[in-house]
């Protein structure tokens, strides 16, 4: 699956074409699924690109007073940021796999099953005493347990204990992640949660929102899951392999209950647009890892210069789905763009709006 129709269908799908912008980081996330959010900053960045005007104000009210928005290890074992209501079915489908899949490394660590009991009371208890923690000041409470402070150790008994659905990701200080009790973070679940192949029907069926056109191996690069459970319940026809809506719209955009299923602030034609839509996504971007084939949108001579290698993905501009250039930000300084051609004018004005667009986010 490739060739221009197919990336701009994905780059629409992800927001970052054909005009397509969401109104806030609910809208976003919701319509993509997740955000991949290892670097923070990186991630609301991301959220920035598929956006009309957010701020980074918008984006932390939303993790932290509307708690709307969670980050967690989800996909693939890494941090992302889902929306607060998805959180227990994912925690029942991806915790016990990734708690399994470290069960070596946590050994190799010292993190029995003895000592792992002592320090997951150390944490709960620690989180809903004392409220949101830092790494730091939860590893010197492990080490009166015999959990080495320094290292991965404390970070690894952390992540457990959030896989068990028993804390979570709570309020930056100082630019420090902390952690609180997730039931005291957010509400238990609204009624019934998808379990077992229901949970991964789901998933399928978000996926293909936020991704298509996609195939099952593609589905399963990106989440993780095993190929042969992606092709159990791929859905027989699945409307987005073929780019078309996966909720089945009528010819006025909406599904069937009448509402728009692209959310009610998303712009943007619903057939291609061939002018230039240019974006500066951050490093580490899901545009980048949503499919089987990670390079199809970068042209061949410069697929070093978006992934140099050892697991980095650099930021990168994007006109119409495909890379076109890097960005970098300097800590004191402007943006500076590296485009790898000269483009028509129309993109090199809109390279220089997105660049200022950037400078406004981070300052807002």
């Amino acid at each position: 699956m490739t060739g221009p129709a197919v990336f701009l269908a994905r780059a629409r799908s992800q927001c970052v074409a054909g005009g397509v912008r969401c109104t806030g980081a609910e809208e976003v996330v919701a319509r993509v699924f997740a955000v991949q959010a290892q670097d923070v900053e990186a991630a609301a960045l991301g959220l920035r690109a598929r956006a009309r005007g957010l701020t980074r104000t918008a984006v932390r009210e939303a993790l932290e007073d509307r708690r709307t928005l969670v980050r967690g290890w989800f996909m693939r074992g890494t941090l992302h940021l889902v929306p607060a209501a998805d959180v227990h079915w994912l925690l029942a489908l991806y915790g016990p796999r990734l708690v399994s899949r470290a069960a070596r490394r946590h050994r190799d660590l010292g993190l029995d099953e003895d000592v792992y009991g002592r320090a997951e009371r150390v944490v709960v208890d620690a989180v809903a005493a004392h409220g949101p923690l830092t790494r730091a000041e939860l590893a010197e409470r492990l080490a009166r347990v015999g959990v080495e402070p320094e290292g991965q150790a404390p970070v690894h008994v952390i992540r457990r204990a959030a896989l068990a659905g028993l804390v979570c990701h709570g309020p930056l200080r100082a630019g420090e992640p902390t952690y609180v009790a997730l039931r005291d973070w957010l509400p238990p679940p609204a009624g019934p949660q998808p379990a077992g192949d229901a949970a991964v029907r789901e998933l399928v069926r978000r996926y293909l929102r936020g991704h298509g056109p996609a195939a099952p191996d593609d589905f399963a690069v990106w989440s993780g899951l095993p190929p042969g459970t992606a092709r159990r319940v791929w859905p027989e026809a699945a409307p987005h392999e073929q780019g078309t809506d996966e909720q089945g719209t009528d010819e006025q955009g909406t599904d069937e209950q009448g509402t728009d299923e692209q959310g009610t602030g998303e712009t943007g034609a619903d057939g291609p647009d061939p002018s230039p839509d240019v974006r500066l996504l951050p490093a580490y971007d899901d545009y980048w890892l949503g499919w089987r084939d990670r390079d199809a949108a970068i042209p061949p001579d410069f697929v070093r210069a978006v992934r140099p290698g050892g697991g980095q993905i650099r930021a990168a501009v994007t006109v119409n789905g495909r890379a076109a250039g890097t960005w970098t930000r300097p800590r004191k300084g402007n943006v500076q763009v590296r485009m790898f051609a000269e483009g028509p004018d129309r993109a090199a004005a809109d390279v220089t709006a997105e660049t200022a667009d950037v400078a406004r986010f981070l300052q807002s």
